[in-house]
């Protein structure tokens, strides 16, 4: 939007998305290619908008987990550690991630300096004091736990019993930020999102915060992680090591212009994260910026899980279904499309392989590939591949004054002037079910307006020698195709393959001619060849 005459246009915003960092101790699942692909629609779709946009993932290589599945496996952790890594970075072709920056966190030269330097200014703040401790600990969350915290005495995530550990460590004041946080997160300074998951966090800090370990032995730790700043004997908590990552990455250890730019000066810091590790984020990880005196990210958007047979998708329960080998099966967005149409906001999704197909074949063949073909080969029937120009779009050109859709396009027209509002608002919201449906009820006017205009009998009409009926075909026509066009621009966030295939059938040649029609979707009852 541009100001007023003589003024310079105001910046566009500046939008930092993360996701969270995974444990590498096995290949990736589908579980976090849910995360990967949330977060990919929303920087797609804010460069769309016109932000500068930083898109951030990458792999928790300082886990203990790590440590113990290269154990398992009779292989140095490095190699594990490496070779699992580059499975999450391969991700970014067969699920068309834009990401930006990949970070490791056993790798990458920024990280480790960062980490220290965080801890160095907790330090500074008083915050962290080094004591005695006895509890039970997750490995799979690398958490402690209290016995109040555990279901019949198992870790409700993992379902496994946590193991007793007593060691001295260096622990975190979390109880001195406790009033900062509720009211940070109450006021929506630090929005979470959706609703559930804000009154959860605030009922745990309710029930009051209490210090937590920020290191472990280096015995216990194998020696593997980052050793405390001072404290050699000591391994910094992975947790502590991961969370850093948001702002190492920025070159916050080494003071780059990058930190500057998109975590002291963005507009928007949004953090994607699953509903296991909202505490991590929405309450330790704040409180630890609140003690180094660093900007608190803005957003903390978290997603519940997907199932198999009802039971979480999870490396560790062997529940896993590998995102890479499905898309090689059905293409690369009727994974996206089933991620991003049939995973609802709140609650968990179960996924099987006939749901995605069952939804491919409904929306991609049967319904955005149908419709195109039908307006393409339309526009090639009745106008010679032309794209009319439609009644209003000629008064426009000699009247500001905007002319009415012509009768049965009034919907469909409506549908299109309204869908990027639409998007952005479910967007917004952290809606993207909501998103789609706003995009696809531009499809569902569109096929509508097909059969309620009917331009074959228009053409028909005109054929017979009446004017209005060749000019109401004009206008239905431009309309349709309008539709699709419409239909390309705003599913490129969530499906970009597939909506660079109906640009490229909506957009005329040098002669002023669409593309011949052709199928854009096969089904996908078989694996799909290699998408063109």
């Amino acid at each position: 939007m541009s100001g007023p005459p003589g003024t310079a246009p105001p910046a566009p915003r500046t939008t930092y998305v993360t996701t969270t960092i995974p444990y590498v101790n096995a290949r990736p699942h589908l579980g976090f290619a849910l995360e990967l692909v949330q977060a990919d629609v929303l920087a797609r779709h804010r460069r769309h908008r016109g932000d500068r946009v930083r898109f951030l993932t990458g792999t928790d290589d300082n886990s203990l987990k790590n440590v113990l599945a290269a154990e398992a496996a009779g292989v140095p952790v490095q190699d594990l550690v490496d070779r699992n890594a580059e499975a999450f970075a391969a991700l970014r072709g067969p699920l068309a991630l834009s990401f930006d920056d990949f970070i490791r966190t056993s790798r990458d030269p920024r990280h480790r300096v960062g980490v220290e330097r965080l801890w160095r200014r907790c330090a500074d703040s008083g915050d962290l004091y080094r004591r005695h401790y006895e509890g039970l600990y997750c490995v799979g969350c690398e958490q402690f736990f209290t016995p109040a915290e555990l279901v019949e005495g198992r870790c409700a995530e993992h379902g496994t019993e946590p193991r007793p550990v007593a060691e001295e460590n260096w622990f975190f004041r979390l109880s001195r930020y406790a009033d900062r946080l509720h009211d940070l997160i109450s006021s929506g300074r630090l929005r979470v999102e959706p609703a559930v998951r804000r009154n959860e966090v605030l009922a745990l800090i309710e029930s009051g915060l209490h210090d937590f370990s920020v290191s472990r032995s280096h015995t216990r730790a194998r020696g593997w992680g980052i050793p405390v700043p001072g404290d050699p004997d000591q391994v910094v908590y992975v947790w502590w090591d991961a969370l850093g990552n948001y702002v190492t990455s920025l070159g916050y250890g080494t003071g780059g212009p990058a930190y500057d730019q998109w975590w002291s000066g963005a507009t928007r810091r949004i953090h994607l994260v699953g509903k296991g590790v909202v505490r991590f984020h929405a309450v330790y990880w704040p409180a630890m910026l609140l003690s180094a005196g660093l900007p608190l990210p803005t957003d903390v958007l978290v997603h519940d899980y997907l199932t198999v047979d009802g039971r979480k998708i999870s490396k560790s329960a062997g529940t896993t279904v590998d995102p890479a080998e499905l898309v090689a099966g059905f293409g690369t967005d009727a994974v996206r499309w089933w991620l991003l149409r049939d995973v609802p906001r709140v609650g968990d999704a179960d996924f099987t392989r006939e749901r995605l197909v069952t939804r491919a074949n409904a929306d991609f063949a049967g319904g955005l590939g149908n419709l195109v073909n039908r307006v393409v080969t339309m526009a090639h029937r009745f106008r010679d591949g032309r794209v009319p120009v439609s009644r209003a779009s000629r008064a426009s050109r000699v009247s500001p004054v905007s002319r009415t859709p012509a009768e049965g396009t009034e919907r469909l027209v409506a549908a299109c002037r309204e869908v990027p509002a639409r998007v952005d608002d479910a967007l917004a919201d952290f809606d993207f079910r909501r998103a789609v449906d706003a995009v696809w009820r531009v499809v569902t006017e569109a096929d509508r307006c097909v059969d309620g205009t009917r331009p074959w009998e228009l053409a028909k009409a005109e054929r017979a020698g009446d004017p209005a009926a060749g000019e109401r075909l004009d206008e239905v026509l431009a309309a349709l195709v309008t539709a699709c066009r419409t239909l390309a621009d705003q599913l490129g966030p969530f499906v970009p393959e597939s909506a660079a295939r109906v640009a490229a059938q909506c957009t005329p040649a040098a002669d002023g001619r669409l593309p011949a029609a052709r199928p854009l979707f096969p089904r996908v009852d078989e694996p799909l060849p290699s998408t063109v």
